[in-house]
């Protein structure tokens, strides 16, 4: 599945997050889960484009934009995605998010051979934090 573009680009997938107030979510990103922010769009009136990587998992944050069709899990009162970060230890990644601003959903446990738990960031977005576990 290639175009002929000249170039040799990988094949990656890299969600992007609809958010209310991108700056301040990228710092919580940042507080959360580590996160390095690697490519920074900013607009004069302060809204954001931005590319982050937890230990060379990338996602996007951007502020949401009505007029292209793109809404927060605020204004649509909750989300259809529900992101899956793989970490060693996810007591230790729910723990600092808590600290940072997210809501615990469920707290880490083993569950479906998993040590997962479930957090809601301040901007609607939830995420599934855990590793799977030896058989």
């Amino acid at each position: 599945m290639s175009a002929d573009t000249g170039a040799s680009v990988a094949c990656s997938l890299a969600p992007m997050l609809s958010v209310r107030q991108g700056a301040r979510a990228v710092e919580f990103y940042r507080a959360a889960f580590g996160a390095v922010e690697v490519f920074r769009v900013e607009s004069p009136d302060g809204e954001v484009v931005s590319r982050l990587s937890v230990d060379g998992a990338e996602f996007w944050v951007a502020d949401e934009s009505p007029e292209h069709d793109n809404y927060s899990p605020e204004t649509l009162h909750g989300g259809t995605v529900r992101m899956v970060l793989t970490v060693p230890d996810p007591d230790v990644v729910c723990a600092r998010a808590i600290a940072a601003g997210a809501r615990e959903v469920v707290a880490v446990e083993k569950s479906y051979g998993w040590r997962l738990g479930r957090i809601e960031d301040p901007y609607g977005h939830h995420w599934e934090i855990g590793h799977p576990l030896e058989p």
